[in-house]
């Protein structure tokens, strides 16, 4: 909605997210640090470029944040960055 608070980096996202190697994206900054830490190659990749662009709505307007958390999580599994051992499914093997 118009006029929303705009989000920080400390903003929590709608929900953390584990990578593989045991770090935790759970911050609006934790979300920065990782697009900066991308190669300008990574960053070009459409799936890349999509959770840039959400997390960009998201700063300037809240209510983008759940979409743009999703987005975040969709780019990293496409990447095989995340850690299946926490996740919805673990366990169920």
């Amino acid at each position: 909605m118009a006029g929303e608070v705009a989000l920080e980096r400390a903003s929590p996202l709608t929900f953390p997210i584990a990578l593989a190697d045991g770090m935790t994206v759970a911050t609006v900054g934790d979300a920065a640090n990782l697009f900066a830490a991308l190669t300008e190659e990574r960053r070009d990749a459409n799936h890349w470029r999509i959770a840039i662009r959400m997390m960009d709505h998201a700063i300037r307007e809240a209510s983008y944040l759940k979409a743009a958390t999703l987005s975040l999580q969709t780019a990293l599994a496409m990447d095989g960055r995340l850690d299946h051992l926490h996740g919805p499914s673990a366990g169920t093997d």
